[in-house]
């Protein structure tokens, strides 16, 4: 997993509260036993119509979010089913930052463990990202997480809570698989103890 000590892009404003994981990844799509290939389906029934065809209006298809890594919604992000896809779709379409007034636990936890920083601020500090993203053309932000700061070039700083040990984590990009890797010797030498013979 890649490391994410600060992230800066332009933010993408989602204004919806309560989008569920079959929003972020609709279940016809969970076919796939990779963790890649999910982005292009991401947001899918906000994206496109029922043809199949682009809907111009949502933000992720306007050409000035075309490469966006920090994505702003509303309150309840990430509720419904606790599908790990979801944070497996936002991670391949490019997000590596989430802001929100809340987020379900579930989802909230997926992320830290698939490269994602979900940022929690007040609702209205939300409300006043929103603002600036949608009156400030190629509004940006810089997520700083050594500092646990959002920024922009505008003199806004907001601080954010995140719990040591996930941001630990981040900072050092480690999932499970790498946490556990950090203790190979040992599990090495155990095994060498404990060799069954067949």
């Amino acid at each position: 997993m890649e490391p994410l000590v600060k992230v800066k892009g332009i933010v993408a404003p989602l204004d919806r509260v309560n989008v569920d994981t079959d929003a972020i990844i609709p279940k016809q799509f969970l076919k796939r036993i990779e963790r890649s290939g999910f982005g292009q389906f991401l947001f899918y029934e906000f994206r496109f119509d029922e043809q199949g065809n682009p809907i111009k209006d949502f933000v992720l298809n306007k050409d000035e979010y075309k490469g966006t890594n920090i994505l702003l919604s509303r309150a309840n992000f990430g509720c419904g089913s606790s599908r790990e896809h979801a944070p497996w779709a936002l991670a391949d379409f490019g997000f590596r930052v989430i802001i929100a007034s809340s987020f379900a636990d579930i989802f909230h936890n997926n992320c830290f463990n698939n490269g994602i920083l979900p940022v929690k601020l007040t609702v209205e500090q939300v409300d006043e990202l929103f603002k600036r993203a949608e009156s400030i053309e190629g509004y940006q932000l810089e997520v700083d997480l050594e500092a646990k700061k959002v920024r922009d070039n505008q003199g806004l700083e907001y601080n954010f809570e995140v719990e040591d040990f996930a941001r630990h984590k981040l900072l050092n990009g480690l999932d499970e698989i790498g946490l556990t890797l950090l203790h190979k010797d040992k599990i090495d030498a155990f095994e060498k103890q404990h060799k069954i013979y067949i």
